[in-house]
């Protein structure tokens, strides 16, 4: 038995091949998309931090010792949730794979900005020598 011949298509029906989509171009365009999402986080992490590492050393004035790095280390994690939550809002589009890249996206540059702000600006304002209304007269 013979298989009948393929017709040509006609000039207005698409080809095998335009009747694809070209998948290829629109993961890479998704791809770039959730790059540019995932960049943003992180620099809505960093500067966060910053805020929050500065607005740290006012907040918790009152609390000494122990308890003032605890509150401040609650503040730190409170924070980082809120930028989790900003995260999701912005609707990345992350595979399964990937979720927890919405989590660890800057949690490095976090922590450690949040406490350099910290630790520079209670070192600013309480440090006897170099604070912000010093001790001795000029």
């Amino acid at each position: 038995m013979k298989h009948p011949k393929k017709k040509p298509p006609h000039k207005d029906e698409p080809t095998k091949d335009e009747d694809k989509p070209n998948i290829e171009s629109e993961s890479q365009d998704e791809l770039v998309r959730r790059k540019r999402l995932l960049d943003r986080l992180f620099w809505i992490r960093v500067g966060f931090a910053a805020i929050g590492g500065f607005v740290a050393t006012f907040l918790f004035e009152s609390i000494g010792g122990e308890e003032r790095r605890w509150a401040s280390i609650g503040f730190m994690i409170m924070i980082f949730i809120i930028t989790a939550v900003i995260g999701k809002g912005l609707k990345i589009g992350l595979p399964p794979s990937d979720r927890k890249k919405l989590i660890t996206t800057g949690i490095g540059s976090y922590v450690f900005i949040y406490l350099f702000m910290w630790i520079l600006s209670y070192t600013l304002i309480h440090h006897p020598d170099t604070g912000l209304i010093p001790l001795k007269p000029i």
